[in-house]
C-alpha cells in the first residue's frame, strides 16, 4: 500500500481560498450596486426611530351583544384596519392586538400619515341609508317663506355597469327654510314607515275611534318630533355636536348624520339602513377612459345585491333628495349619490365630480370600512423625528460599545487572530447593512429599536463562531501539529459546532418571528438574518482568510503576537514513531531534540 504523499495540498474550496473570497467580494459589489439602482442607500426606519404616530383603539361593547368582543372579531378588525391603512400605500404600518379589547396602530411619519390617521379613526360600521332630507350644516333659522334662487351642487350619480347614466338631478338647496324642512321631515319619516307626530289630540282620538290597525303610540310621536327638532337645530360645524349624533342608533332606526359636500358642512336626515357595509364584496376607484372621469365601482355579495336592488328601486321613483342614498361611515356621510333606476346584477358604479384621490379613498372605505366591532380612540401618541433620532443614536452607541468590548477581548486573548475576527465582523456588518437597505424597498422592512437590539446580539453570535474555530486550531497546535495542517484539521470539527449553534439560534429566531407580533418580529427577523450571514461569512471569508494567513511567516512561525505561539499554548512535542520497541524513555528523549532545537 503506497504511502500518501507528504505536503499534498487539499483540493476544493479549502485549497483555493481565493475563489471563496472573490465570490463574497462580487456579492458585496452586486448588493452595493442594487442599493444605488433602487435609490435605497439607507435602511428604512420604523416609527420609534424615524417618528410617527401610534393610535390605541378600544373596542366598545354593543347593546345586546355582550360576547361581541372576542378573539375572532378582534383579529378580523385587525385585518380590515391593516388593509385599509396599507391601501393608502403606508406599507410599513403596524396593526396588532393588545390585551383583550385594544388594537395598536402604528403609522410611520410620511406623506400619507394624516390620511391614514383619518381612516383609522373611522372605525364604526358602514351603512347605505336612504336620504330623507338635506340642509346646510348650520342650524335652520325660521323664515316666513322659502328662499329662492339658490341651487345646490349636483350629487354623484349611481348606475349599473353598462346602464344609462341618470340625469343630473340637483340636491336640495342648502338654504332651505325652517318651514319647508319642517314639512319635509315628518313626510319623509312617514314615507319610510316610521311613525309621524300626531297633528292634534282630537285627530289622534279620531284615529283611535276609527280603529286604525297600527295606532301611533305617544312615545313614537315624541321620538319623531325630537328627531325633527334635532335636525333643524343641528350645527354640523360644531365638532362636539358632530361627535354626539348617532350614539346608540340601531341600523333599523332613522338617524342624523353630518358630512362635507364641496368643502362645506351639510347635514342629512337618513332612513333605516338598507345595505350593510359587509354586503360590499369589493370596491375601488378607477378611471373611466370613455368619459374621462374617475368613478368608484362596487361589487356586492349575493345577499347584498338583492338588498341594493330593492333600495335603489324604491329610491328611483322619488324626487330629490329622496332619490339619493347616503354612504355613512361612523355617522359621517362620505358620499350621497342619486339613482334613477333600480340597480341589479350585483355591481354598480358611483360617478360625478371625483378626483383620483377622492375616488380611491371612497373605494378604500367601501372595501374595508365595515368592522365587526365599534372602536374609540383610547390614546394617540406621536413620536417626533427628533426623539426618534435620539433613540437611534442611543442604539448605535450601545452597538458601538458592545463591538468595542468584543474587539478588546479578542485583542487581549487572541492577539493576531483578532485581526481576522475584526475584518470578518466588518464584512458581516456591510452585508447586513446592504441587505437591510434593499429589503426596505423589496418587502417594506423597517428598522426599529428591537431590530437594532437584534443586530447588537448578532455581534456576539458572529464572534462566537470565530472563537470556536480559533480554539479548534489552538487544540491542534497543542497536539503538536504545525499551523497549516492545524488549520485544515480544525475546520471540520469547528464547522459542525458552528452549524449546530447557528441552527439553534436561527430556529429560536424563526419561532419568535412566527408566534409574536409587532416590534418583537423586528428583533426576530434581524436575529435570523444575521445568523444566516454568520454562516456565509465564516464559510466564505473567515476560513479562506485563515488559510491564506497560515502561509505567512508571522503566523506559521508561531510569533508571540500571532496568538498561535506553541510555547504559550503549552504544545506537546511533535510525536514521531520510533523503530525501537519497548523504549518509552528513549523515544521521549529522541523526540525532545527537535523541540529543543526549535526553541533555541
Amino acid at each position: 500500500m503506497a504511502a500518501p504523499k507528504k505536503g499534498r495540498r487539499p483540493t476544493g474550496a479549502q485549497g483555493r481560498p481565493g475563489r471563496a473570497l472573490a465570490f463574497i467580494l462580487i456579492a458585496m459589489v452586486a448588493l452595493t450596486a442594487g442599493m444605488f439602482l433602487t435609490h435605497q442607500t439607507t435602511p428604512r426606519l420604523g416609527i420609534d426611530l424615524a417618528g410617527g404616530t401610534s393610535i390605541t383603539l378600544k373596542a366598545k361593547s354593543e347593546p345586546g351583544k355582550p360576547d361581541a368582543i372576542n378573539e375572532t372579531n378582534m383579529n378580523t378588525a385587525v385585518g380590515i384596519i391593516e388593509r385599509r391603512v396599507n391601501g393608502l400605500g403606508v406599507s410599513e404600518a403596524e396593526v396588532q392586538t393588545q390585551g383583550r379589547d385594544h388594537i395598536i396602530v402604528n403609522i410611520p411619519k410620511g406623506a400619507n400619515e394624516k390620511q391614514a390617521r383619518d381612516q383609522v379613526g373611522t372605525t364604526a360600521q358602514l351603512y347605505f341609508r336612504p336620504v330623507l332630507a338635506f340642509a346646510d350644516g348650520k342650524p335652520i333659522a325660521p323664515q316666513p317663506t322659502p328662499s329662492t334662487g339658490a341651487s345646490g351642487s349636483p350629487s354623484p350619480s349611481a348606475s349599473t355597469s353598462g346602464a344609462p347614466k341618470a340625469d343630473g338631478d340637483k340636491s336640495p338647496s342648502p338654504s332651505s327654510s325652517a318651514t319647508s324642512q319642517g314639512r319635509a321631515v315628518p313626510e319623509a319619516l312617514m314615507a319610510t314607515g316610521s311613525p309621524s307626530p300626531s297633528p292634534s289630540a282630537s285627530e289622534s282620538k279620531k284615529a283611535d275611534d276609527a280603529k286604525a290597525p297600527t295606532p301611533t303610540p305617544s312615545g313614537a310621536d315624541a321620538a319623531v318630533a325630537d328627531l325633527q327638532a334635532k335636525f333643524i337645530a343641528l350645527d354640523c360645524t360644531d365638532e362636539k355636536q358632530r361627535a354626539a349624533i348617532g350614539q346608540g342608533v340601531k341600523p333599523g332606526d332613522a338617524t342624523l348624520a353630518c358630512g362635507q359636500r364641496g368643502g362645506t358642512w351639510g347635514k342629512w336626515l337618513l332612513g333605516p339602513a338598507g345595505v350593510d357595509g359587509k354586503d360590499v364584496k369589493d370596491a375601488k376607484g378607477v378611471i373611466d377612459t370613455q368619459r374621462g372621469q374617475w368613478i368608484v365601482t362596487m361589487q356586492f355579495t349575493d345577499k347584498g345585491s338583492d338588498k341594493f336592488a330593492k333600495i335603489t328601486g324604491e329610491l328611483a321613483t322619488k324626487q330629490s333628495p329622496q332619490n339619493q342614498f347616503a354612504i355613512v361611515l361612523d355617522n359621517n356621510v362620505v358620499s350621497d349619490p342619486y339613482v334613477s333606476q333600480a340597480l341589479t346584477g350585483g355591481s354598480a358604479e358611483i360617478s360625478g365630480g371625483f378626483t383620483q384621490q377622492t375616488a380611491q379613498d371612497l373605494g378604500n372605505m367601501l372595501s374595508y370600512g365595515a368592522l365587526p366591532l365599534s372602536f374609540q380612540e383610547d390614546n394617540v401618541t406621536t413620536v417626533t423625528a427628533a426623539l426618534g433620532s435620539e433613540q437611534l443614536k442611543a442604539g448605535l452607541i450601545a452597538g458601538a460599545i458592545g463591538l468595542a468590548l468584543v474587539v478588546i477581548y479578542l485583542l487581549a486573548y487572541y492577539r493576531g487572530l483578532a485581526f481576522i475576527a475584526i475584518i470578518s465582523l466588518v464584512v458581516s456588518g456591510i452585508l447586513t447593512y446592504e441587505i437591510m437597505s434593499l429589503l426596505g424597498k423589496a418587502i417594506g422592512f423597517a428598522l426599529n429599536l428591537p431590530a437594532v437590539c437584534g443586530a447588537i446580539v448578532a455581534i456576539g453570535i458572529t464572534a462566537d463562531s470565530f472563537i470556536v474555530y480559533f480554539e479548534r486550531i489552538r487544540d491542534e497546535i497543542r497536539e503538536g501539529r504545525t499551523l497549516r495542517p492545524a488549520v485544515e484539521r480544525a475546520w471540520p470539527r469547528a464547522r459542525r459546532t458552528i452549524l449546530v449553534s447557528d441552527f439553534v439560534s436561527f430556529l429560536a429566531a424563526a419561532v419568535l418571528f412566527i408566534v409574536t407580533v409587532g416590534k418583537v418580529q423586528g428583533f426576530a427577523f434581524t436575529l435570523g438574518l444575521t445568523t444566516l450571514l454568520d454562516v456565509v461569512v465564516v464559510f466564505l471569508f473567515t476560513k479562506p482568510v485563515m488559510t491564506l494567513l497560515a502561509r505567512t511567516k508571522f503566523f506559521s512561525s508561531g510569533h508571540p503576537w500571532s496568538g498561535l505561539d506553541p510555547k504559550r499554548l503549552g504544545a506537546k512535542p511533535p510525536l514521531r514513531r520510533s523503530r525501537r520497541t519497548g523504549a518509552g524513555t528513549d523515544a521521549a528523549a529522541a523526540v525532545s531534540a527537535p523541540v529543543d532545537a526549535k526553541e533555541a
